[in-house]
């Protein structure tokens, strides 16, 4: 950002704080619905312009889901209102009746997002609602922890046992007290997942035949970041502070371009970097230690963050006021059209044709700017 006189000028928190709001605004008009016309529940259509069938949730995809949760924390957090309370407890419990059969369901990851989503709103926000769900989902985390891998397969009764998992179940269990399994988990995911060339954490692995599947993602860097800096504030172990500086020479070096998060996509995609700069974030304000390493750390990981959130914010769409921002944040937004959704196949969730119209990257547009916001409310 620059003023008339060409000189460069640093967004402040209330600037940022500023397009945080608007970020939520275009995500509460254009995707935020009554759930089936039930008082009281709230959920993202998935798409937008929507289809017939995401209008009617037809289509939901519950980790989009409880990452809207979480963005929505993220604005009580940041400037509490009555609304945003409410509409807190809203979304989680539209999750609930959409969801049909409890809180839970097969897939590990999905319910570590919804419990770190949840214990954020208990705890930050004291929405006492979720805490029956929490003990649910805190019983389904603990008891998927498999001890003769030392760690939790991405859904039940598989043998694929990888970051995306893990790594929010490490944070969850950290945030839930349990930090002696948080350890095992972060020790597990150094041990095996780590690339020794890169220092970079590949996806996951087969389990007993140890075949890895060696794609690196931004969330799986992101969530192993995060792991690291909740358990080096916990515990104090000095290996938690040397595995999260470490790692985020790594993504420095392999993963952001021209100082921001490279890359992007849409469909389960499009949450990726948003996850990333959501723990960068974390990392900017809470990593301990006051040696050099640790000081440096803590201010490359706010720069990262504020200045992807700068070209996210210079290359969005504004559509009646509100910004539209793409899956890569180097590059200008696009119009979405209504044709061309995304599918749900194998698990995972493919992008829409154009992916400016998926709630995914909408939502790590929020993340980005409540990022953005809480690393220069720090002054860093």
């Amino acid at each position: 950002m620059t003023s008339r006189t060409g000189r460069n000028i640093e967004p402040t928190a209330a600037l940022w704080s500023e397009r945080a709001d608007l970020a939520e605004s275009a995500i509460v008009s254009r995707h935020l619905r009554t759930l089936w016309a039930v008082p009281g529940t709230a959920l993202g259509v998935v798409g937008w312009p929507a289809t017939k069938r995401e209008r009617g949730f037809a289509n939901w995809h519950y980790w989009w889901q409880a990452h809207l949760v979480d963005c929505a924390v993220d604005a009580a957090n940041r400037a509490p209102t009555p609304v945003r309370q409410r509409r807190i407890w809203s979304i989680a419990r539209g999750m609930r009746m959409r969801n049909l059969s409890g809180w839970t369901n097969n897939y590990y990851d999905d319910m570590a997002w919804l419990t770190i989503s949840l214990e954020r709103a208990e705890r930050t926000q004291q929405v006492t609602e979720v805490r029956g769900a929490l003990i649910a989902l805190d019983k389904e985390l603990y008891n998927g922890f498999e001890p003769e891998f030392g760690a939790v397969p991405w859904r039940k009764n598989s043998d694929f046992f990888n970051a995306p998992a893990n790594g929010p179940v490490g944070i969850a269990m950290a945030r839930l007290g349990r930090y002696a399994r948080a350890q095992e988990i972060s020790d597990w995911l150094d041990n095996t997942l780590r690339d020794k060339e890169t220092g970079l954490i590949f996806d996951g692995v087969h389990l007993p035949s140890g075949e890895v599947e060696h794609p690196v993602y931004s969330y799986c860097q992101g969530v192993v970041l995060g792991l690291e800096t909740e358990l080096a504030v916990h515990t104090g172990e000095p290996r938690h502070v040397e595995r999260a500086v470490r790692l985020l020479a790594a993504i420095e070096e392999h993963m952001v371009g021209g100082g921001v998060v490279i890359g992007g996509g849409g469909g389960d995609g499009g949450l990726f970097n948003g996850i990333l700069v959501r723990y960068l974030a974390l990392m900017a304000v809470m990593l301990p230690g006051e040696d050099s390493a640790q000081v440096n750390a803590r201010r490359t990981a706010a720069a990262i963050v504020r200045d992807s959130a700068t070209a996210a914010w210079e290359n969005r769409l504004e559509v009646e006021g509100d910004p539209l921002f793409g899956p890569d944040w180097r590059l200008p937004a696009r119009l979405p059209a209504v044709s061309g959704a995304g599918r749900f196949e194998g698990g995972s969730v493919s992008a829409s044709r154009t992916p400016e119209r998926d709630l995914s990257v909408q939502l790590s547009g929020w993340k980005l700017m409540e990022a953005a916001h809480t690393v220069s409310a720090a002054g860093l």
